[in-house]
């Protein structure tokens, strides 16, 4: 009781958002389905990039090269299935190189103590270039992710078809992992340990936890969510890699987690919501609202409105408009962005 207590306020809104949910689902039926599942594929990678952000700050370090990292896992995982001909070779590949690129990012931070913000703007040059470089047209997957379903959860209305229902195990990963990381942040011994880490580095080294380490292993770790984020991109939700394919995902996943008051499962709510803002724009614009025939100043404004690079950007304007309401009402971890040097050093 005290926890429902405590957060009565989020519970409901939670509830009236699911309400809300349930009567347009039925309310339109024809176009609700499409839209929630469309909403759930955009926000996958945004969770899985999110999950990575809130792992790095809450560890101290801030990862503004998650963009990068995503980008360099998607060309690796697409053209290592593509010359391999194995797809489980691409994830593999996707998936190692996210380690990789999170592995540069904590040792150039941590060990070297290198500035945070200009490691992750190197990193996504990095990635920027090679894939740019290195990018050969002409190439296909062998083969496609499969889809999965679960039983007894992918029957439930709504919920079961948009989350558990036709769903590729990369979607499932991502659910999985938002609960997983919420779970270990506040209910274990290592959720403890680096939520001290990236609050007081100072008093959890006079406790006996080596800093440096345990940031070094959980920004390299968590490099392997971006890089399951880039292999979804390439080789599940296109099938194909194009330069810029990440189209600033990373440095949106870095303001839900924000709004997200890095908390992995507000994250993947934050992360929903955006994907439902997507899924709007694309309907609009497949609606062609505002493209129809008509003459007047009112068209004309309703036509401008609805061009397709402005509902494009709904989803970026929707950040900054919610960014702006939180902003001074969520306090990130202390000591995120500052380098440990122990005292005897």
């Amino acid at each position: 009781m005290a926890w429902v207590q405590k957060n009565r306020t989020t519970l409901a809104i939670a509830a009236a958002v699911l309400v809300a949910s349930y009567v347009f689902y039925y309310a339109k039926n024809d176009i609700a389905p499409s839209m929630f599942g469309a909403a759930w594929g955009y926000a996958i990678p945004l969770v899985l990039a999110a999950l990575v952000g809130v792992i790095g700050e809450r560890s101290g370090v801030v990862n503004i090269g998650i963009e990068g990292q995503m980008l360099l896992a998607a060309f690796a995982g697409f053209f290592g299935a593509a010359y391999s001909g194995s797809m489980i070779v691409g994830i593999l590949a996707g998936i190692g190189t996210g380690l990789i690129a999170g592995g540069f990012l904590a040792w150039t931070t941590v060990r070297w103590r290198m500035d945070q913000i200009i490691a992750g703007v190197v990193l996504n040059i990095i990635a920027t270039g090679i894939t740019s470089f290195y990018l050969k047209s002409g190439q296909t997957l062998p083969g496609v992710i499969p889809n999965v379903d679960v039983p007894v959860l992918g029957s439930i209305p709504l919920i079961g078809e948009t989350f558990f229902s036709g769903r590729s195990a990369i979607a499932l990963v991502a659910i999985a992992a938002a609960v997983l990381v919420h779970l270990s942040l506040f209910h274990t011994r290592w959720g403890l340990r680096t939520r001290a880490v990236g609050e007081y580095p100072s008093a959890a080294d006079t406790a006996g936890i080596n800093v440096e380490r345990l940031r070094i292993v959980n920004v390299t770790l968590a490099g392997s969510l971006a890089g399951l984020a880039g292999v979804y991109l390439s080789m599940d939700a296109s099938s194909s890699f194009e330069r810029g394919i990440t189209a600033g995902r990373g440095f949106l996943a870095l303001a839900i987690m924000i709004m997200g008051a890095w908390r992995p499962l507000r994250a993947f709510v934050m992360a929903l919501f955006f994907g439902f803002v997507n899924a709007i724009a694309s309907q609009l614009q497949q609606s062609g609202l505002g493209q129809g025939e008509g003459t007047g100043f009112f068209h004309g404004i309703v036509g401008a409105i609805t061009a397709p690079q402005i509902l494009g950007t709904l989803p970026y304007v929707a950040t900054l408009v919610v960014l702006a309401l939180a902003a001074g009402r969520v306090r990130g971890p202390a000591a995120a962005g500052q380098p440990y040097v122990k005292k005897d050093q």
